[in-house]
């Protein structure tokens, strides 16, 4: 067999060894909430929220690792609930392994002004898709000059470049005074995304937040958005027998919001230091209207340092707003906390 054919196979190997893999988490994770967990979709004060999120990862390094959520989801006042769209797609190596997913969700809650338990499900179509033209095969590169331009490769590429599937998640979340905590698993179903046709199986990933909002002046006793707080969270992620855990905090004043944070990737060596900001652009409290803006760097070490990469960098908008016309007060659910609001 031919050494491009070698190569080739070796491709293929990485790429159903992927499946395996973590899916990405956004160090921002309070800036996309229902990539987060189900439960918290339509979980806002306002009618209608829209939230856009995307993230470099290790700019430096060679391929490109770019990942994008996008998402708008409707507060349904009569169960407190809501319904939901949202758009994930990833960009992964040189040979642009993009994964772009469409989800419908729906939560439900129940409860009072003192909690509230919200149950969210999710379901969506997955597109799975390689550009085989981008790879290079030893057939291609010559010893002095590198890459041959125009050259052919004579190894053979498999019939299929993209996979569909079905996936699907679920998630519920309470909301108790100051605090929330909520779980979520995505790829119930264990989709199938070979590219090849030999099995490979998107194994479940879980999902673990709580926050918690502790008020520095005596605004924050009435949860006023203009006192100060200190918002500690703790996110952990688990895939594939691999744990993820993002623990820090965030300074809220005002319209500014500032963190900082550790996250460890367990046994993959993945260890980095996270500082973000978000600014309120815009707040019209009369017409429930707010425009935010996020910004976020990762700074790794240890295997992948941050010599080598450059980190990782994150931007995030996100408005809410009331629809006119609407009669919120006569079908207002009871429970007037219920929202994802914490920063």
């Amino acid at each position: 067999m031919k050494r491009s054919g070698i190569l080739l196979l070796l491709c293929i190997f990485l790429l159903q060894h992927k499946s395996n893999a973590q899916d990405h988490m956004y160090s921002q994770f309070f800036n996309s909430p229902l990539y987060l967990n189900p439960a918290l979709n339509g979980q806002f004060p306002a009618d209608l929220r829209m939230n856009l999120i995307y993230r470099n990862q290790w700019a430096s390094l060679p391929g490109t690792l770019n990942y994008l959520t996008a998402s708008v989801d409707y507060n349904v006042p009569r169960f407190g609930g809501g319904l939901g769209l949202m758009v994930t797609r990833s960009s992964e190596g040189s040979a642009y392994l993009t994964k772009t997913n469409f989800s419908g969700l729906y939560s439900y809650s129940v409860g009072s002004d003192e909690y509230v338990l919200s149950f969210g499900l999710q379901g969506g179509m997955t597109n799975r898709k390689i550009d085989w033209s981008k790879l290079i095969f030893d057939d291609q590169i010559d010893q002095t000059i590198g890459i041959i331009p125009g050259q052919t490769s004579s190894a053979e590429l498999p019939a299929f470049n993209n996979k569909y599937y079905f996936d699907s998640g679920a998630g519920v979340s309470l909301t108790l005074n100051r605090l929330l905590v909520g779980g979520a698993l995505q790829h119930i179903n264990k989709p199938n995304e070979t590219l090849t046709g030999s099995k490979a199986t998107l194994p479940m990933r879980s999902v673990f937040h709580i926050s918690y909002r502790l008020p520095l002046d005596s605004y924050g006793g009435g949860d006023d958005e203009d006192g100060s707080y200190i918002i500690p969270s703790i996110v952990a992620y688990n895939q594939a027998k691999v744990t993820a855990i993002n623990a820090g905090l965030q300074y809220k004043n005002r319209g500014v919001n500032a963190g900082l944070w550790y996250r460890s990737s367990g046994n993959t060596g993945q260890e980095a230091f996270v500082l973000t900001f978000i600014f309120d652009l815009f707040i019209n409290r009369d017409g429930g209207e707010k425009l935010r803006l996020g910004v976020g760097h990762d700074a790794n070490f240890s295997k992948v340092n941050y010599t080598n990469s450059t980190g990782s960098t994150e931007g995030s908008l996100g408005y809410e707003t009331t629809l006119p016309k609407r009669d919120n007060e006569a079908k207002k659910f009871p429970g007037a906390r219920r929202c994802f609001d914490f920063y």
